[in-house]
């Protein structure tokens, strides 16, 4: 059995929100609220969901950029949040990040080998800085020798997010968070970059934290697919299954407004309007979060919180009262 290299419970992240410089805070931003979550080794596990659902926050949380207000995270079985300087020094050796924007996650005075060995000399690697950097420019398909001293200005923004995937491959990492990594990319150049990834997945044995809100980049690349909304996990399963087998209506939601490249084509799910805005963080919704908007909500949704259990597999959790 797999084991899991990253594990999350009830992990909450509220942000206060202050009316006055010196008043205390009477309100909090609900980011994350709740979500549990496991990753396996050398697999990729896939975020979506809709702008403003905490899937940034996440990632800025597992990598200890965001200090999370309760709540569990193991990585490789240790309990990160409650860990010595020494651990946490380690832990982020071993999980790195991809940035959205490949435009503004590089600094544009620096070169994009100064920017690959940056990590190297952080953690005093400076015996083998130059080899390594070439090692990586050439391992996400660039050429050491013309591009090492390139300022980034000089790149189109697919090569300029292969030097951030070679960044973040030089601690030789075990997790990798990839935060909308191809969003600002064309389409063209999103396949080249999704394919490199996979292949350095394979090669290196690496594990993805994959978040993005193209559900189609997400069928392509994830194992596994999470759904989130409002802070919350609403259904959790394998992404073979994803399309074909969704349970919650909010899923379903999604999967309906994916275009259909054929317009001979069947949709396989009748177009799902949902109806209102989302709801502030700030002011959750009491119940299930996503009753307000839900087509099947009912008054035991307004009141109950559903939870996130199987349903028909194991490889299948949804939280809520309507999917059977």
């Amino acid at each position: 059995m797999v084991s899991d290299l990253l594990e999350i419970n009830d992990l909450r992240v509220h942000f206060p929100v202050k009316k006055g410089l010196f008043q205390r805070p009477k309100q909090y931003v609900k980011a994350l609220n709740g979500v549990d979550l496991n990753v396996r080794q050398g697999e990729t596990l896939g975020i979506v969901g809709e702008s403003g659902c905490g899937k940034s926050t996440l990632a800025r949380s597992i990598m200890g950029l965001e200090e999370p207000t309760s709540g569990e995270i193991l990585f490789n079985g240790k309990d990160y949040m409650n860990a010595d300087a020494k651990d946490i020094h380690h832990m982020r050796r071993d999980v790195q990040m991809i940035f959205q924007d490949p435009y503004t996650s590089l600094n544009p005075r620096m070169k994009a080998g100064e920017s690959i060995a940056a990590p190297l000399k952080a953690y005093k690697e400076t015996d083998r800085v130059e080899k390594r950097v070439r090692e990586l420019l050439e391992l996400v398909g660039l050429d050491p020798d013309t591009d090492y001293h390139k300022l980034p200005h000089e790149f189109s923004g697919g090569q300029r997010q292969r030097i951030g995937i070679a960044r973040a491959l030089a601690l030789e990492p075990k997790l990798i968070i990839c935060d909308e990594p191809v969003s600002a990319l064309d389409v063209s150049v999103q396949a080249q970059v999704l394919n490199l990834l996979q292949d350095l997945q394979k090669k290196l044995g690496l594990t993805y934290v994959f978040i993005a809100h193209d559900l189609s980049v997400i069928n392509h690349i994830a194992d596994r697919v999470a759904v989130m909304y409002l802070g919350k996990v609403m259904e959790k399963v394998d992404a073979g299954s994803f399309q074909s087998q969704a349970l919650h209506p909010y899923s379903r939601a999604l999967l309906s407004a994916v275009p259909v490249p054929d317009p001979s084509e069947e949709r396989r799910l009748d177009r799902i309007v949902l109806n209102g805005e989302l709801p502030s963080p700030a002011d959750l919704p009491s119940g299930c979060v996503f009753h307000t908007r839900c087509p099947l909500a009912t008054e035991r949704c307004r009141t109950e919180v559903p939870v996130l259990e199987e349903k028909h597999n194991p490889n299948q959790k949804v939280a809520c009262f309507h999917t059977g």
